[in-house]
């Protein structure tokens, strides 16, 4: 029910991604880095289901029950039927390549099932910094190569629900096209998606802009070519498919057609102009083009609208809209037809915010048409369907809506909607929310009622915003775009409903008082406010809460450790304290401030701005700027440590200027950079390790060279990398929090694929992150290198390698240096030193090595006059060959 889709990947990460300069042609495929396994650590999703805009779904016309669905930030899934569910296949992408979640083209080859493409790219406007891919997969989407290309893509601009701009030659797989937004015309490969050239016969960019005024780029960026379709039935298995379409983002020159195989292009003749043509699918069977014309790009507007069908034979245009265009207030774009009842056609008036959207149904190929719901007597409405929400009931809202509404939607943004193309039974359709569907479609022509369900189980497209785990009541309380945010009283259970008075539609901050879980604040985006919200029950439920004067936004917001006073950072107006009620300004801090609770002291606060850390001790009345020389640009978190005053960490930064993990042990005097930590987005606590004293820390960061979530359980001293390469989701710069109940759980925040939790089945830890195994001994080789080294410091890598027959459950490595060299950070792998001795041990998950297997791990350390190579390394005693 919401008109925007969140845009934080736009928004928040202009600064501070790394992303290779784009290459002036299409370049070859670069492969995606490997998934290796981590096996201390299972990740999976806080279910929510759904929750974000899936614009394309795609059947698979040669095997039955292989489904993909593409989404606008989250990546791509394909549809289990055993479980009914879905699975993620894009969780592989890495931070530098954020944009690669955003998904603008789906393609399912026909003539191998087992190959599968994705158009990736979030926006073509500078909120991305990096070019578009062509993604393509031998196995169903388990593992991917990447054909970079020479402009961007905008899986999350305007008109991505058309489509699919990417398709594949139903009779000769190796030829695929893809339609390019912003003038870049359409492009061809030759070689299964390895490589891509443009086709310069094709001359027709598309010149539709949403607003052209528009100066960040963003609706004013120009459509391009916005789907391909084959027409199989001119084509033989081997040789390339004769007749294609193409739609064009150009209101009076909207479809093309080659009857050469591409060679040639026309436009095709006696076609409607002065509206865009969403989609264009054929029904070879009838020799029927079917296109579902709107007077806008979407997915949110769109007020007018036709549905055309062409004859490819004759060439005859007739129009077959549902309803005459001028009853319309609505465009269409959703459109299937039923492959196994020849003349069955669906289509849907995308853009019909209220009361409801409609999807209307033709088994005479568009003669004449029934509605999904009319009105008997308005305002009362007659369904063909009953709504059954029961696995996702927050799809209600919460809501109470007057007649002619009802609650749960049929749906907005429908812009996705497939008729299986084996079971003319079963339809899914894609919302702004969910993907909807039924089993029971044929009831639609006999006028029996048919049930819809949610069918988006596995498929998580949230972007999150702030996450709090308390150390009591609920594990989970979360701050979402577009959907407000939930409370988990179980991770593996769908809420029955989102924060609800008031239901923010965006929540950007929450915070909980430490000493009293149960008085949670929240804040957020609401048109006409209130932006602020306070639970007493552990965000059970909500009271709205008063605000100062010139509030346009949510901001950040702290509560107390004893909850009895918070103060509120909002967007539009100055930080202000209060105690739940009437709001005061603070002093000495300026607007905009990012602000924090002392997890110890109800009376002291904290705040950041521009480089300058501030402190309040009465209440948030007044701040004095304490500590300087923080990051001034960038993403900057920071948070205090529970149960320790004046405990602090602070994570930000931007690759162009200070970036890192500074700690304060003096409540924001002074920081101390964390030495070895080169980039840091985010930081949180979780539980302490066995016999450590100091919580758990977590962060998004990169450590050593490699991006990942990091954990230290010595405050600190060292890091170890807990996901890896096939778990990295993009972007997870937003929130972490580790769990302060569970040891080794952490929450991760991403920025569309919903909140991702991570358990580990390690058993020790303590302040040294490992337990020494006493086996193996010997048969081993290292190879130690510095990888770096400046004026008193120096960065090295180390691989030891089993050279035994028999597989190792751990190891610890020890070493001696021959020049007082000291350990500073390491990462996959726990350090201890007593004078020149080291010792090296696994980090758990890294300590099972099998026979001619390696494990690798990094650090930093400090040397003074020389930095020689230790000569010799020990294995439980016996010595190791050095390589």
């Amino acid at each position: 029910m919401r008109r925007t889709r969140h845009l934080l990947a736009g928004l928040a990460l202009t600064a501070g991604l790394l992303t290779a300069a784009a290459p002036a042609t299409a370049a070859p495929e670069t492969p995606v880095p490997a998934a290796a396994a981590a096996p201390s650590y299972t990740w999976k999703n806080v279910r929510i289901d759904g929750g974000g805009f899936v614009p394309g779904i795609v059947f698979n016309r040669a095997e039955k029950d292989l489904v993909y669905a593409r989404t606008d930030i989250g990546g791509v899934y394909r549809w289990n039927q055993a479980t009914t569910s879905w699975t993620p296949l894009l969780d592989s992408v890495d931070w530098d390549h954020w944009g690669h979640t955003g998904v603008v083209g789906l393609a399912s080859d026909t003539v191998d099932p087992n190959r599968v493409y994705a158009a990736v790219g979030t926006y073509t406007n500078d909120w991305d910094p990096g070019n578009g891919a062509v993604l393509r997969s031998a196995d169903r989407g388990a593992t991917w190569q990447r054909a970079d290309l020479p402009f961007k893509l905008g899986g999350n601009m305007p008109g991505r629900g058309m489509g699919e701009r990417l398709a594949v030659d139903p009779h000769k797989n190796s030829v695929l096209y893809l339609g390019a937004p912003s003038g870049n015309g359409l492009w061809r490969s030759t070689d299964s998606g390895a490589t891509w050239s443009k086709v310069t016969s094709f001359t027709n960019p598309g010149n539709f802009q949403q607003d052209p005024t528009d100066t960040s780029g963003y609706n004013s960026d120009e459509q391009g070519i916005v789907w391909v379709t084959f027409d199989e039935s001119t084509g033989t298995a081997g040789s390339a498919t004769r007749t294609i379409y193409v739609g064009v983002g150009d209101k009076d020159n909207a479809v093309y057609r080659s009857t050469d195989a591409g060679a040639t292009w026309t436009r095709l003749p006696g076609q409607p102009t002065g509206h865009l043509a969403h989609k264009g699918v054929l029904d070879a069977a009838n020799g029927y083009l079917y296109l579902a014309y709107s007077d806008r790009a979407g997915p949110y507007d769109g007020g007018k609208g036709q549905v055309w069908r062409y004859a490819t034979a004759t060439g005859e245009w007739k129009d077959i809209s549902p309803v005459a265009e001028a009853d319309t207030f609505h465009g269409f774009s959703g459109l299937t037809v039923d492959r196994q009842k020849p003349g069955a056609v669906m289509v849907s008036a995308y853009s019909a915010w209220w009361p409801d959207t409609q999807i209307f149904r033709s088994t005479d190929s568009g003669a004449t048409w029934t509605k999904a719901w009319d009105y008997t007597s308005y305002p009362t409405r007659a369904n063909r369907y009953t709504m059954d929400v029961s696995s996702a009931p927050w799809l209600t809202w919460g809501g109470t809506p007057t007649a002619p509404e009802q609650t749960p939607k049929l749906g907005w943004m429908t812009e996705a909607l497939e008729i299986d193309p084996f079971d003319s039974n079963r339809m899914m359709y894609g919302t702004g929310a969910t993907i909807y569907g039924t089993t029971e479609l044929a009831k639609w022509d006999t006028g029996a009622n048919f049930t819809i369900k949610p069918m988006v189980q596995g498929l998580e497209e949230t972007a999150v915003l702030d996450l709090a785990s308390p150390p009591s009541g609920a594990p989970l309380i979360s701050a979402l775009g577009d959907i407000g945010g939930f409370r988990h009283t179980d991770l593996t259970k769908v809420p029955s409903m989102m924060f609800t008075g008031p239901n923010f539609t965006s929540t950007t901050s929450v915070d909980f008082a430490e000493t009293k879980p149960d008085t949670v604040v929240r804040a957020g985006h609401l048109d006409g406010g209130p932006r602020v919200a306070f639970s007493t029950d552990n965000g059970a439920n909500w009271s709205p809460g008063q605000e100062p004067s010139g509030v346009t936004g949510g901001g950040t917001v702290a509560a107390s450790a004893d909850g009895t006073r918070f103060v509120w950072s909002p967007d539009g107006t100055g930080v202000h304290t209060g105690t739940g009620g009437a709001w005061t300004a603070s002093t000495g801090i300026p607007a905009g401030a990012t602000v924090e609770s002392d997890r110890v002291d109800p009376k002291t606060f904290y705040g950041f701005k521009d480089g300058t850390f501030y402190a309040s001790t009465d209440g948030g009345a007044t701040f004095t700027a304490r500590a300087g020389g923080l990051p001034a640009k960038g993403n900057a978190r920071f948070k205090a440590v529970p149960g320790k005053k004046g405990d602090l960490w602070f994570a930000g930064g931007a690759t162009d200027s200070t970036y890192g993990l500074w700690h304060s042990t003096d409540g924001g005097a002074t920081f101390a950079r964390v030495s070895g930590v080169e980039q840091a987005d985010t930081v949180g606590f979780g539980k302490a390790a066995p016999g450590a004293s100091y919580p758990a820390l977590y962060t998004s960061a990169k450590i050593g060279g490699i991006r990942g979530i990091f954990r230290s359980t010595d405050a600190g001293a060292s890091w170890v990398r807990i996901n890896d390469d096939a778990h990295q989701w993009g972007w997870t710069g937003g929130a972490i929090t580790g769990d302060p109940r569970v040891y080794g759980r952490v929450y991760v925040s991403t920025n569309g694929r919903g909140i991702i939790y991570g358990d580990t089945a390690e058993t020790g830890g303590g302040d040294g992150g490992g337990t020494d195994p006493g086996t193996p001994t010997g048969a081993c080789k290292v190879a130690y290198k510095v990888t770096n080294q400046w004026q008193g410091g120096f960065q090295a890598d180390v691989t030891l390698t089993n050279t035994s027959t028999t597989a190792w459950t751990g190891w610890a490595l020890g070493w001696e240096y021959p020049a007082g060299q000291r350990i500073g950070q390491m990462w996959n792998a726990a350090p201890t030193q007593s004078g020149t001795a080291v010792t090296a041990r696994s980090a758990g998950w890294n300590g099972a090595v099998a026979a001619g297997a390696s494990a690798s791990f990094g650090f930093t350390g400090t040397w003074t006059g020389t930095n020689p190579v230790p000569a010799a390394f020990t294995l439980g005693g016996a010595t190791c060959s050095v390589a």
